[in-house]
């Protein structure tokens, strides 16, 4: 709730926006996914009593089912928490074991095939990438038809086959970028405010060609690091972890030096 208002107020700074058309109950930016934990984890209760294999039979089901209906859309982001269902439900079956199938050498050699036919696919097809937000039912993207729902499932099948596939790439050594990796949360809230500020000042209508990839991936890579760094966990911890930890640390001069990373 905390970022939901501080997003509203950024938003209409940025946009001009009326202070009346913000929707406690329609998440800002990507805040969507705190809101769908919440409804994961209260749903993990009656999908426990199911087996694995029925639980994931029945929350795709229900996945594919609920594009179908209208009224499930965006509000306190019901549409996503059924859509992502069956993902949150596969990384809480998950096990040490399952990974160690994925790191084998057999497993790597099949993930880049993998990786590189969902490449090909997502390039030869010509389809709205706002589908795969999950927060729309069928009926905005054109005539709701039976192949709207197999759309979906082939997404799932995409969607899997590539996260497997870069897990079973995730490097086991620590390098210098490894520590980012503890502090996700902080970089997943705050880039927003970054990222709406470059599409305000016109940088996403620049960047339209092939050739600024390179650039996107090293704003992204900056970006990563700056709000991976000490010093935005000191400032951001008061309002992200409700706690100040690193700051209290930082004026009795315990903690490590906040402008390092």
């Amino acid at each position: 709730m905390i970022f939901q208002i501080i997003y509203s107020v950024f938003y209409y700074i940025m946009q001009d926006e009326s202070m009346a058309n913000v929707n406690p109950i329609d998440p800002q930016w990507s805040l969507w996914f705190l809101v769908s934990l919440f409804f994961w984890n209260l749903l993990l209760y009656p999908f426990s009593k199911l087996s694995k294999q029925w639980a994931l039979f029945v929350s795709c089901g229900i996945a594919v089912l609920i594009g179908y209906l209208d009224f499930v859309s965006s509000t306190l982001s019901l549409s996503r928490t059924f859509v992502f269902l069956p993902m949150f439900l596969v990384g809480f079956y998950l096990n040490k074991h399952h990974f160690d199938l994925l790191r084998s050498k057999r497993g790597k050699q099949i993930a880049l095939g993998v990786l590189a036919a969902v490449f090909v696919i997502c390039w030869g097809i010509d389809f709205d990438y706002s589908f795969l937000f999950g927060s729309k039912p069928y009926s905005s993207f054109g005539d709701v038809t039976l192949v709207s729902g197999l759309s979906r499932i082939g997404w799932y099948v995409l969607a899997f086959g590539a996260t497997f596939s870069f897990l079973a790439l995730v490097p086991q050594k620590r390098y210098f970028f490894t520590k980012w990796g503890t502090r996700t949360f902080y970089v997943y809230l705050l880039h927003g405010f970054i990222i709406k500020t470059l599409r305000q000042v016109g940088l996403e209508d620049w960047l339209t060609d092939y050739q600024s990839l390179v650039i996107l991936l090293l704003l992204t890579a900056a970006l990563t690091s700056v709000l991976s760094s000490n010093f935005v966990k000191t400032v951001a911890q008061p309002f992200i972890e409700l706690r100040m930890t690193s700051l209290l640390q930082f004026v009795r001069g315990t903690g490590k030096n906040v402008y390092l990373k």
